[in-house]
Order: structure tokens, then sequence, then C-alpha cells
């Protein structure tokens, strides 16, 4: 089991910045892949960014690129998403999420490939 919870996320105004984080405890070892999702009220989950563990495999959406950031600190078992030049469209529940399973194509990108989720953290831009 591995238990998640992010932390960082706030109000900012447009064009700002703000680092959220990702606290994996319990059987980290065992985890192979973590990623941020996002989800508007009355929208879809979707895929933010994600990385391997072993730091092989970096993967952004079209939204995102060159905006944001994903890194993680194994020490820590943390993992950060930092977002700069915020748009009012980012605004969502940013969650995080991990998987013991080995990614296989672009499955690290779809939601119902992971298995553990934290319970999300609020980010909200203003225009």
């Amino acid at each position: 089991q591995v238990q998640l919870v992010e932390s960082g996320g706030g109000l900012v105004q447009a064009g700002g910045s703000l680092r959220l984080s990702c606290a994996a405890s319990g059987r980290t070892f065992s985890s192979n892949t973590m990623g941020w999702f996002r989800q508007a009220p009355g929208k879809e989950r979707e895929f933010v960014a994600a990385v391997k563990w072993n730091g092989g495999t970096l993967s952004y959406s079209d939204s995102v690129n060159g905006r944001f950031t994903i890194s993680r600190d194994t020490a820590k078992n943390t993992v950060y998403l930092q977002m700069n030049n915020l748009k009012p469209e980012d605004t969502a529940v940013y969650y995080c999420a991990t998987t013991e399973k080995l990614a296989v194509g672009g499955l690290i990108r779809r939601a119902g490939w992971y298995d553990y989720w934290g319970q999300g953290t609020q980010v909200t831009v203003s225009s």
C-alpha cells in the first residue's frame, strides 16, 4: 500500500507560480511511476505530468508543456510539480497518483493506469 498526500495548492494571480508537493509513504519502494492529474468542476480528470522514479521517463500534457515541471526527490519520497505562468484555465483540483505497474507506451498518461491517489489540492488562478 502507498499513501499519497498533496500540498502546496492555493490562490494565485494569472502569471504567478505555485509548487505542489506529493509526499508518499508506505511501500514506496514498489512504486514505479508518479503522476499528476487535475480535474476542474464539470470536467473529466486529465493528465498533467508524470515521471518514473528512476527518472527515465518524463511526460507532460500539451497544455502545460513548457510551463510546468515535474521532479522527484527519491530520498524524501516526494514528487513536485512546479507550475509557472499559471493561467485561469489551470484552475482545478490537482491529484497525485502512483502505480506499481511497469509503464507500457503511453499508459502513464491514463488515469486508469494508476492504483493509488491522493485527496487532491485546490489550485485557483484568478484573471
